[in-house]
């Protein structure tokens, strides 16, 4: 076993759980994904971790055992602008394939590894198949620790709660809904972060305890700024005809509404916005389904400029990766170091997580040491 904290991830995506890790001192030791792009961008800049790649096909008494194990599991079943299958979904089952190799890795290690995970998802997973799913999650994950447990649903009136915990004899877990415009990102993106600690009751305590931490939210909001011109606030919208369809367009642009998989790629509710010409009356990219171009919006046959002082573009992957806190350029080349196309962009960012909000997870649960245990524990 390795020295310091070490951390498996699975459904990787393009490596956004490892690079927190590693900003936070963390070592990522191997990565399950599937999508061929995203694999490739993740062993570009982590070259040394290995991939394990389906999670249907992973054993988890065979790998490496890591302190935590971080899944941000598939969640179109559970979101509210999927189908809602919930974890009975096609994807969204898969979240059952983590535990088992959890269980498997624990039962291997004596219950010693991994001692803690982190799971991630959407909002719609509290309101998925009326509440049932959500309980299916704390449930299943307390069962890791302690067999057989059963743990109740709150009434159809009261609901889940953005933030809760449920803590046990030698097991806690605890789940808190983070925005990532609040962790500096001028993007408004909330999701569900669920700790499990499957050796001491302080996973609350992960979550929920406030003070200052050694990297400055504030500071990296203000590094951020420069996006929040180009990124959009969303709570205005204009209506207009692109010939084929109509879409929502963002006005004057603060905050940008939540990234997802087709975000800047075609349109819908992220993709367009109403921006502000520059000084050059530079037009931006309008570049994925415009054939038809935007209906009666030409000026000096310039394409997507509605008038002398606002134009409609879409978000580049630029933005969008820093919209999300990632580097610049992070998914502009795979590891053969060729150009990643911007439609396979879009997808991978849109899927991935907010790094700062990872960040701060993992640097609590590195922080907060329980007085016994061994391996990573410092």
């Amino acid at each position: 076993m390795r020295n310091g904290w070490t951390l498996g991830s699975l459904f990787d995506g393009i490596g956004g759980f490892p690079l927190a890790a590693v900003r936070e001192g963390i070592m990522p030791v191997w990565a399950s994904e599937i999508e061929a792009v995203p694999v490739s961008i993740t062993k570009r800049h982590f070259p040394d971790m290995r991939h394990l790649g389906d999670i249907t096909k992973i054993n988890g008494a065979d790998i490496e055992p890591v302190d935590i194990i971080s899944f941000g599991s598939p969640c179109q079943d559970l979101s509210i602008s999927g189908k809602r299958a919930g974890l009975d979904g096609e994807r969204s089952g898969l979240f059952i394939e983590a535990l088992r190799v959890i269980k498997e890795m624990r039962s291997a290690t004596n219950g010693s590894y991994p001692k803690r995970i982190v799971w991630e998802n959407v909002l719609g997973a509290f309101s998925s198949n009326k509440g049932r799913d959500f309980q299916t999650v704390i449930q299943e994950i307390a069962r890791v620790a302690v067999s057989g447990i059963s743990i109740p649903r709150p009434s159809r009136k009261i609901k889940w709660l953005a933030a809760g915990a449920v803590v046990g004899d030698c097991f806690s877990l605890a789940w808190r809904c983070l925005d990532a415009q609040y962790w500096g990102l001028p993007q408004r993106r909330r999701r569900i972060f669920l700790v499990a600690d499957f050796g001491t009751q302080c996973a609350g305590e992960i979550l929920f305890k406030q003070e200052s931490e050694k990297w400055n939210i504030e500071k990296g909001k203000n590094e951020r700024s420069r996006i929040a011109e180009n990124a959009g606030s969303g709570v205005k919208q204009y209506v207009v005809d692109i010939g084929y369809s109509t879409d929502r367009i963002q006005i004057n642009p603060q905050l940008s509404v939540t990234l997802k998989a087709n975000g800047g790629g075609n349109g819908a509710n992220t993709g367009l916005y109403y921006l502000p010409v520059n000084s050059n009356d530079t037009v931006g990219c309008l570049c994925s389904r415009d054939s038809k171009g935007v209906s009666n919006q030409y000026v000096n046959d310039k394409k997507c400029i509605c008038n002398d002082k606002y134009e409609i573009r879409r978000l580049t992957p630029l933005e969008c990766e820093r919209l999300q806190g990632f580097p610049d350029g992070w998914t502009e080349y795979g590891y053969d170091g060729k150009k990643i196309s911007d439609n396979q962009r879009y997808k991978a960012i849109g899927n991935s997580v907010a790094i700062p909000c990872v960040q701060f997870v993992l640097l609590r649960m590195k922080k907060i040491t329980p007085a016994h245990g061994g391996g990573g524990f410092l």
